[in-house]
């Protein structure tokens, strides 16, 4: 079966920097819903529309088709008494950019370092500002389901999978686990 809009797409992944350095390896295939429904990257789908498994492709992507440029208005320095004690560096926490300014979209900060009465937060992705390459192999192609299509994401699938987690209807154990809220 061809990659077409609403066909569920296994593939694996090998992801190195523009210098070949392996950043990640995929132990489980990626999963996804094709057809822009933002399971993945606009320019991996495009990359593999029409495709069937077994296909094998190499890409680049800028960091603008990924993680975006790096933002260093998204690092923030917090005094350490409003975080949990033990405080470590790779820590998450969420909030928004501008304190008390809801309308904004919260953001997932990284503690990045921890002195004796401040904290370093970052709402950057850990790859923002990276071009990324992606060794791609497709591994299946199915039909979505009506209620895989209604959701607009892969569901039951091994390996990663986007989920919307404003989607009420979605079954509990596909949510994220829960982070600490920064206010």
């Amino acid at each position: 079966m061809k990659i077409v809009k609403n066909t569920v797409v296994s593939v694996a992944y090998k992801l190195s920097d523009a210098q070949g350095n392996l950043i990640e390896e995929s132990d489980e295939p990626m999963v996804y819903l094709h057809g822009g429904y933002d399971g993945t990257f606009p320019k991996i789908e495009e990359e593999l529309d029409g495709h069937e498994p077994g296909f094998e492709t190499q890409i680049q992507l800028e960091p603008v088709d990924a993680f975006g440029e790096y933002d260093p208005e998204l690092v923030k320095i917090e005094p350490r008494s409003r975080f949990p004690e033990p405080l470590e560096v790779g820590m998450q926490f969420e909030g928004t950019p501008e304190e008390g300014d809801e309308d904004l979209d919260s953001l997932i900060y990284t503690v990045t370092d921890v002195a004796e009465d401040k904290v370093v937060l970052d709402g950057n992705h850990p790859l923002a500002g990276m071009a990324l390459r992606f060794k791609l192999t497709v591994k299946d192609v199915r039909e979505a389901t009506e209620d895989e299509i209604q959701h607009e994401h892969a569901h039951g699938a091994s390996g990663l999978e986007i989920v919307d987690e404003d989607d009420d209807e979605d079954d509990a154990d596909d949510a994220e686990p829960s982070r600490p809220t920064l206010h």
